[in-house]
């Protein structure tokens, strides 16, 4: 894609997944914000950002806990009884896109509504393309970030690069 309106560019997303189980997840959540030094989100879509970690819901028990580039994964020590946690490091790409044309090149990839309250600045949606699960992430008026599994990254980065504005 030849624009002036429009930038992309893919990294490495580091990012840990972590699940609280069912009926303990008032604990769970308490101990893990105050692991984090911060509150979690309330509800699925929300995110909070602390100090180059951003904290997402993606489900009701579920959150991801990604990390800006160079800062390091916070130490999590998840009580098994209450909850889990994995690296997810290996397995995402993370796609930053901005510029005056990032909501048209979002509408070619995604069924997310750039307008929509729930596609805000500020809050995630988990979505696909092609079948394959992606989480989108409002940045910005004109920003955008995409993390997507690393296997369908090469495709989907020479597919965006391949649209005509």
């Amino acid at each position: 894609m030849a624009s002036p309106d429009f930038s992309l560019s893919v990294a490495d997303c580091p990012l840990i997944q972590v699940d609280g189980w069912d009926g303990a997840l008032g604990q769970f959540e308490s101990s893990l914000s105050a692991s984090l030094g911060t509150k979690l989100p309330a509800s699925v879509g929300e995110t909070v950002r602390q100090k180059g970690l951003l904290v997402i819901r993606v489900a009701p028990r579920r959150l991801w806990l990604a990390l800006d580039d160079g800062i390091e994964a916070p130490s999590l020590a998840v009580d098994p009884d209450l909850g889990c946690s994995v690296s997810l490091d290996e397995g995402r790409v993370r796609f930053r896109m901005a510029g005056a044309d990032v909501a048209w090149v979002v509408s070619k990839c995604i069924t997310v509504d750039w307008r929509a309250p729930a596609a805000a600045p500020g809050r995630a949606v988990l979505t696909s393309l092609h079948h394959v699960p992606v989480l989108f992430l409002r940045t910005g008026d004109t920003a955008c970030e995409l993390i997507v599994p690393r296997s369908f990254s090469q495709s989907l980065s020479d597919w965006i690069s391949g649209l005509d504005c």
